[in-house]
């Protein structure tokens, strides 16, 4: 019944088997106990490698926030119940497209931002003088 932890993406139908009471199994037929395996590999999901896949913790005084961004092929058994067109199907891609922006100019003004401090810290200046002296000349 006990088996080493593993990753949750790792669990298969044999995993799942072996969490039920070992008592509850020698109960089950062979041909049950092949049922039973058959839903838990219909009902799991296959897991396929992303394009992004970005998971992190905020942690706040009181409350925990987990924030997961994965980005990749949708590869899942079932089917949207209607069909994706037309406005549906270009507001997708116009959504994808400004996601792409978004996190591109988040990672551009992180990049910019680091290397400020870090100009800063080594106590390099680039430009004589300070930003609101130049702004501002009498």
């Amino acid at each position: 019944m006990n088996q080493a932890p593993r990753g949750y993406t790792s669990r298969d139908a044999d995993y799942y088997m072996h969490q039920i009471p070992v008592e509850t199994l020698e109960k089950l037929n062979n041909d049950e106990r092949d049922h039973l395996k058959s839903v838990f590999r219909n009902a799991l999901p296959n897991t396929t490698p992303k394009i992004i896949d970005l998971r992190f913790v905020v942690d706040l005084v009181l409350i925990r926030y987990f924030v997961v961004l994965m980005i990749g092929k949708d590869r899942r058994k079932q089917q949207r119940q209607y069909e994706v067109n037309g406005i549906t199907k270009i507001a997708n891609i116009i959504g994808a497209i400004l996601l792409v922006i978004a996190m591109s100019l988040l990672i551009s003004a992180m990049t910019f931002l680091l290397l400020y401090l870090l100009k800063s810290s080594v106590g390099i200046d680039i430009f004589p003088g300070h930003i609101t002296e130049v702004l501002f000349k009498k």
